[in-house]
């Protein structure tokens, strides 16, 4: 049991952090997501992939650790650099930050198959069966879900560059 947790956990962890949007809830969900596991493994009827079967279990014990925190608001990030400087680290820290701020804003019917598609690397048939919806509506909520990330991320990059932009004005 513990070599198939410890294999299995780097992949729920990254789920649950997708879907939480931050570390803290994260970690929680996936503990549960993991005793979850533990305590299901006996109601796991081979109809789909182990792998599978334990997103579908993550990405329910990640719901439901949302749902009992209420989504409580993250503290705002000190200023990178302050300097003006280039940082290439926090400048794919800031990145990684503007998609996760960007993933928690969508709701919970988008946020979820983009996740399992583009982090999990879930074949639609696969993501259908972890939320028990028709394939037809996981790529329907897929491609709506990328259609609000990438204006959610447009819009945030257009004011980032203004304020770089009057940060250099003498």
């Amino acid at each position: 049991m513990e070599i198939l947790l410890r294999r299995h956990y780097p992949r729920v962890y990254a789920v649950c952090r997708r879907l939480a949007g931050n570390d803290t809830d994260a970690a929680d969900a996936a503990q549960e997501a993991l005793i979850a596991i533990s305590r299901g493994l006996k109601r796991f009827d081979g109809r789909s992939s182990f792998t599978t079967w334990s997103y579908r279990v993550a990405t329910n014990a990640c719901l439901d650790e949302l749902r009992r925190r209420q989504r409580r608001q993250a503290e705002p990030l000190p200023d990178q650099l302050g300097s003006g400087r280039v940082d290439p680290v926090g400048e794919r820290i800031s990145a990684r930050i503007d998609i996760d701020s960007a993933l928690t804003g969508l709701p919970e019917e988008f946020r979820v198959p983009v996740v399992l598609r583009d982090q999990a690397g879930l074949s639609y048939d696969e993501i259908s069966e972890v939320l028990s919806i028709p394939p037809g509506t996981v790529r329907s909520r897929i491609a709506r879900g990328r259609a609000r990330l990438v204006e959610m991320l447009g819009e945030g990059n257009q004011t980032a560059a203004a304020e770089r932009q009057k940060s250099n004005e003498p």
